[in-house]
């Protein structure tokens, strides 16, 4: 279903993900790595391959010049002409794949795409055609880990001192009154990955958000990615077992050198032994050892992100919205919501009021 447009100077071409080629998938990486980017899988075309198998909105553009690709641009179509980022929801790293010097007019670009509006949430920084439609910036935390774990256990005892040793201490009792600790960093347990969506779904009820493994297409994608052997973007499994049973897990994504903490649960009866905390550290120094530079935590406020990072990346939440119907009907259902968002996130005290309430409404829709 290829569709051609032009911009100044460039020739667009509009794909399915599955209909782009070998040499396209050679020809993203090779972009990606010439524009110094971090090798975040999330922007790995891979990804976009697998959304587009669970999404069928999935789109990508590839921006020619002199019949040669010079950027792709992945996004997901839906109504109206209102567009999103691939995998929005779900991915921590979003934006353009362009050759280094290539400059792009947003709006432009989606008159192109026939599209009204584009969504993003986690932009990563450097994407100046987007980040100029930013409603708002975020802190992406990350633990930089490429000198390997002692060096950064070494700075995390400077740091937080209280924070690792108490972590330590809670693994040994987790020990001696549940049973033997092992910790797979990339393990091929469904039933561990089972019970890591049944916890990570609980949390979410819980906590009165949305509950993503409700949702059919994460939990396929989610499959797809853990059955990728793709070195780029693939999933792996992390399971923290005490007396030969799951206690905490985490499935993330990775490529060669970054690990993208994604999604992270634990069995909330083993909770006083703060299982989860015990796996990140585990999983940190096998990471490290496994060649992973860098791990990141992606965006959002928690206080473990806060103890246990080195740096923050910065990330841009808004929309490119064009002055045409399908724009208005995007700003009237999106932008009134993210408003009241950012006006509650940039107020502790109601932030933490609102956190509560939304704790107390997801118990009282599990009783």
């Amino acid at each position: 279903m290829t569709q051609e447009a032009e911009l100044p100077g460039k020739r667009v071409l509009v794909l399915r993900p599955d209909e782009l080629g070998p040499d396209d998938l050679k020809m993203w990486r090779e972009i990606r790595t010439e524009s110094g980017a971090p090798a975040n899988p999330f922007l790995d075309p891979r990804f976009t391959a697998a959304v587009g198998r669970v999404r069928p909105g999935a789109r990508v553009v590839v921006l020619n010049e002199d019949g040669t690709p010079v950027g792709y641009f992945p996004y997901e179509r839906g109504r109206l002409g209102r567009g999103r980022a691939i995998g929005l929801g779900v991915s921590d790293s979003q934006g353009a794949v362009l050759r280094p010097g290539i400059r792009l007019d947003a709006r432009r670009l989606l008159r192109a795409c026939g599209l009204s509006s584009w969504e993003f949430d986690n932009l990563e920084a450097g994407q100046d055609a987007f980040a100029a439609h930013a409603a708002e910036e975020l802190a992406s935390p990350v633990v930089d880990i490429g000198e390997g774990f002692e060096r950064y256990a070494e700075r995390l005892r400077a740091t937080s001192p209280g924070f690792l040793r108490q972590t330590l201490a809670k693994e040994r009792r987790l020990a001696r009154r549940v049973g033997a600790v092992r910790f797979v960093y990339d393990a091929r347990d469904p039933g561990a990955l089972r019970a890591l969506m049944e916890w990570k779904s609980a949390q979410y009820r819980r906590t009165g958000r949305r509950d993503r493994f409700a949702q059919e297409w994460i939990t396929r994608l989610v499959g797809l990615l853990g059955e990728s052997e793709e070195p780029e973007c693939r999933g792996v499994l992390s399971v923290l077992y005490a007396a030969d049973r799951p206690v905490a897990a985490h499935f993330g994504l990775r490529s060669r050198t970054v690990l993208s903490w994604w999604f992270p649960a634990y069995d909330r009866a083993y909770a006083k032994y703060s299982p989860g905390l015990v796996l990140q550290l585990r999983m940190l120094r096998a990471a490290a050892a496994d060649g992973i530079g860098t791990v990141d935590l992606g965006s959002g406020p928690a206080r473990y992100k806060d103890s246990l990072k080195t740096r923050d990346l910065r990330v841009y939440e808004g929309a490119v919205v064009r002055p045409v119907p399908g724009g208005a009907v995007h700003w009237l259902g999106r932008e009134p919501a993210r408003a009241a968002r950012r006006f509650v996130r940039n107020r502790p005290r109601l932030a933490n009021a609102a956190a509560r309430g939304l704790e107390e409404l997801g118990r009282l829709r599990d009783r």
